[in-house]
């Protein structure tokens, strides 16, 4: 099921994620909502409070298939990359923003089994945008300078 997807301004962008306790049928379809979601609008990632869900639940696809995130946490990151972002609660809007060039993370797949992942690049910054819409922040937070829009999607 298509979601809507909250955009730049709703206060619940703003929120801070409660960690899920519970892997059920509701959480596996949130994920595949979720999921059908971020392919509809062509988007890479899409994290729970854009589709009004204060749940720390995340999913990814840069090219390289589904990646799904419950209750992820960062524990490394190093180097930099300064790239363009954007985001599907603010479509039209792109801008520079700094990351980590690499970043590990551990978090719990849909039946709460524990997951390592590492990612370079697109999928580093990936992994951070969608986490820091976890916590209530927004790339717009980030932005060193705003650029023109090719896609307005990230």
């Amino acid at each position: 099921m298509i979601l809507e997807i909250l955009k730049f301004g709703d206060p619940v962008l703003r929120e801070h994620c409660e960690e899920v306790t519970e892997f059920d049928d509701k959480l596996g379809k949130l994920l595949d909502d979720m999921y059908e979601t971020m392919l509809d609008a062509d988007g890479i990632g899409l994290a729970a409070p854009q589709v009004g869900v204060l749940k720390r639940v995340v999913v990814i696809d840069t090219g390289d298939g589904r990646i799904e995130l419950v209750n992820p946490v960062i524990t490394a990151m190093w180097g930099k990359q300064y790239e363009a972002e954007g985001c599907l609660s603010c479509v039209g809007k792109r801008g520079i923003v700094k990351r980590p060039a690499h970043v590990r993370l551990k978090a719990q797949n849909r039946f709460g089994k524990p997951i390592k992942l590492r990612g370079r690049e697109l999928l580093a910054r990936a992994f951070c945008h969608e986490i820091d819409h976890l916590n209530g922040i927004l790339y717009e937070d980030k932005v060193i300078e705003w650029v023109e829009d090719e896609e307005g999607k990230e």
